[in-house]
């Protein structure tokens, strides 16, 4: 069984650590000297010491050792055992199997023992990193094998892209979505994402109009793509052409009502041509579906203002001050990036 690095010291200092708060009352040298041995990172020694310890804790301490040391095969009986234990044990327990399971391809195995701990401590972080790494490592074999299989395929062309995009590398992205589209022109989708590459490689008048008529292209593709109907709304605001953008973000609207930034941006022009009522009701729809959203509350404040609400606008005013002194607020670019529906 390979071994599973990179995973293992972070892991086992928070078991050393949770293992050294317990009582003292039960001192076993040979079991604090291999706690200390695992926070120094000398696993050969600290299983040693664990071997020789009277400690009922030592075992399972041992098990998820002899697992980062790539002796999956010899402890998943004991893993399994120490998994019925207590939490905390059960926890470091269950993320050294789900580590084995994945060195040893058993991505099934991995991902059911993740979700079973997700499910007993949905925001622990080390479980969701080991999710996320069982993830990563599905993404880059599929890849892997997508490149081997089909390197002619307009989806590798795709993926490429998107890659790029991801690096930031928007030139290379533009280069592969048009490589897409030549080979399938009339695959959703693939529009859209190369007017997006466009956008994010520059916001000069010529890149404006080059999205806009693969946005367009999207819609004849998908008249029911609603953020593509956003996309040219926010492209015609952008080059002034206010009445063009309601239009189309009236259209994004009524495909999805649910549409949190379609909401904000009509409610913005209508707020701008004093339509202070339709404003309102659009920016309180936005911010109930999305109540830590700050451009809807400082919108939906502005409005309240300048129609004459004071109270609302003092109490949106509020609410944006508490949300802007938490980290409750809208994500930082990195991760709205990252966590974009493809």
């Amino acid at each position: 069984m390979p071994a599973t690095r990179g995973h293992g010291p972070a892991s086992l200092a928070i078991a050393a650590a949770l293992a050294m708060g317990a009582s003292t009352a039960r001192a076993d040298v040979p079991f604090e000297d291999g706690l200390r041995l695992v926070e120094s990172g000398d696993y050969l020694m600290a299983k040693k010491r664990f071997a020789e310890s009277a400690d009922p804790r030592a075992g399972a301490l041992a098990a998820i050792v002899e697992a980062s040391l790539g002796g999956c095969a010899d402890v998943l009986p004991k893993l399994a055992a120490a998994a019925e234990g207590d939490a905390s044990t059960a926890k470091l327990a269950g993320l050294a199997a789900a580590r084995c399971a994945i060195a040893g391809q058993q991505f099934d195995t991995a991902l059911n023992t993740l979700a079973n701990l997700r499910s007993g401590d949905p925001a622990d972080p080390e479980i969701l990193y080991e999710t996320a790494r069982l993830h990563l490592k599905g993404w880059n074999d599929a890849v892997a094998a997508m490149f081997a299989a089909a390197p002619a395929s307009f989806r590798v062309n795709q993926l490429s892209a998107e890659i790029f995009e991801i690096q930031g590398r928007y030139d290379d992205a533009v280069h592969e979505y048009r490589k897409a589209i030549e080979k399938a022109p009339a695959t959703i989708n693939l529009h859209y994402r190369l007017g997006r590459a466009l956008l994010m490689r520059s916001h000069e008048p010529q890149a404006l109009e080059g999205a806009l008529a693969e946005f367009r292209a999207e819609l004849r593709l998908n008249p029911n793509d609603a953020v593509a109907e956003f996309q040219i709304g926010q492209i015609h605001q952008v080059l002034g052409r206010p009445s063009e953008a309601a239009r189309h973000f009236e259209r994004a609207v009524d495909l999805d009502g649910a549409f949190p930034e379609a909401l904000i941006a009509l409610g913005k022009l209508r707020a701008t041509s004093e339509q202070f009522d339709e404003a309102i009701d659009l920016l309180e729809r936005a911010l109930e579906l999305h109540p830590q959203s700050e451009p809807a509350h400082y919108s939906l404040m502005l409005a309240y203002r300048n129609a004459g609400r004071r109270a609302d606008a003092e109490r949106l005013q509020r609410a944006l001050e508490r949300l802007q002194s938490t980290d409750e607020g809208e994500f930082s670019e990195f991760l709205r990036r990252i966590g974009e529906a493809p």
